[in-house]
C-alpha cells in the first residue's frame, strides 16, 4: 500500500499551460503518473504533452473523473485555484505555490474542511508514492518502492533524506512536504495517523525546523498513538532567535519554535533524533533489526 497517492489516483494540473505547470506535467507523465488532463481558463481545446486542457475544473473533473489536482498558479491566483478544486470536489488538492497571504489561507484551510477534502500544502514539493504515482516537483530517480514514510516540512531536505535512504536500499512507501508556511492544509499528526495505518508503513521518517511549535505537538502525539519507529531530523539547530530562515513559518519567537526545543519534545516523547540527514539510515536499520 501506499497513502493519499497511488497507480489509481488520476491528476490534474491546474496552470497546466504557464511555464512550471507545462514542465512538471511532462515529468510526472514520464514518471508514470495517470495524468488526465489539465485546467487552464481560456485555453480550453489545447493539448499539452498530449493531455487536454479543460476551461474549468467542474469541466475537468466531469470528463475526466480525477480525484487530485496540483496547482502551479500564481500566488494571486492560487487561493481562487484551490476553492475552484474544492467546489469541484477534488479529494485531493495539492498546492506548490508559494507565498499565498496567511489571511488568505486561514480561509482555505476552513474552506477544505468544511467540504471533508484534503490539501497538502501551499508552498510545499508535494508528494510521491515511488513507481505508482508523482504529484508535484519532487525528482522521481532518488526514490525506491520501500516501507519507510516520509514527512516534511523542507523541500530540499527532503530530497537528501530520501537519496540517503534510497543508497542505503531503504525504500519508501510514500514521500510527503507539507510545506513552510504558517498554515498548511496537512499536518504531521493526520499523516502520523495514516503511516501508523498503512501495512507497508513499517517505520517513518518526520523532518522539521525552527517556528512554530508543530513537531512538539506531533512528538505528543507520538507518544500516544505511534507505535511504529520514528526517527527524526530538526534543521536550523544554529538559526538565531528572531529572524526568519527560509520559509514563512521558520522563524522563531519569545523563545519557542527553537531547534532544541523540538529535538528535546522529541526525544522525550521516544523518538530518535538524528543530528544529520546521512545517518537516519543507520538509526533505522537499528531500530528495525
Amino acid at each position: 500500500m501506499s497513502i493519499l497517492v497511488d497507480e489509481k489516483t488520476k491528476v490534474l494540473v491546474q496552470g497546466i499551460t504557464g511555464r512550471d505547470g507545462s514542465f512538471h506535467a511532462k515529468s510526472m507523465l514520464e514518471y508514470g503518473t495517470d495524468l488526465v488532463g489539465g485546467v487552464t481558463p481560456g485555453k480550453g481545446g489545447q493539448k499539452v504533452s498530449d493531455s487536454m486542457v479543460f476551461d474549468s475544473m467542474a469541466e475537468a473533473k466531469s470528463k475526466t473523473n480525477a480525484n487530485c489536482s496540483v496547482i502551479y498558479v500564481p500566488a494571486k491566483f492560487a487561493s481562487a485555484a484551490i476553492k475552484e478544486a474544492a467546489s469541484a470536489g477534488i479529494e485531493l488538492i495539492v498546492c506548490i505555490t508559494e507565498g499565498i497571504p496567511v489571511i488568505e489561507m486561514i480561509e482555505n484551510y476552513h474552506y477544505i474542511k468544511q467540504k471533508g477534502l484534503r490539501l497538502i500544502g501551499p508552498n510545499c514539493p508535494g508528494l510521491i508514492s515511488p513507481d505508482k504515482s508523482k504529484v508535484g516537483i519532487m525528482p522521481g530517480s532518488i526514490h525506491k518502492p520501500g516501507e519507510i514514510g516520509v514527512i516534511s516540512r523542507s523541500g530540499t531536505l527532503t530530497y537528501e533524506v530520501v537519496y540517503n535512504l534510497t543508497v542505503n536500499n531503504m525504500g519508501q512507501s510514500t514521500c510527503i512536504g507539507i510545506g513552510g508556511d504558517q498554515i498548511v492544509g496537512t499536518g504531521y499528526i493526520e499523516l502520523l495517523t495514516m503511516f501508523e495505518a498503512d501495512s507497508q508503513t513499517k517505520a517513518i521518517v518526520l523532518i522539521g525546523e525552527i517556528g512554530g511549535q508543530e513537531e512538539e505537538r506531533a512528538a505528543d502525539f507520538i507518544k500516544n498513538n505511534i507505535k511504529k519507529p520514528v526517527v527524526a531530523f530538526i534543521s536550523g539547530q544554529s538559526a538565531p532567535q528572531g529572524k526568519r530562515m527560509g520559509h514563512a513559518g521558520a522563524i522563531i519567537s519569545g523563545g519557542k519554535g527553537t531547534a532544541q526545543a523540538k529535538i528535546k519534545a522529541l526525544q522525550s516523547a521516544g523518538v530518535a533524533v538524528s543530528m544529520s540527514p546521512d545517518q537516519i539510515p543507520k538509526i533505522l536499520k537499528d531500530l528495525l533489526n
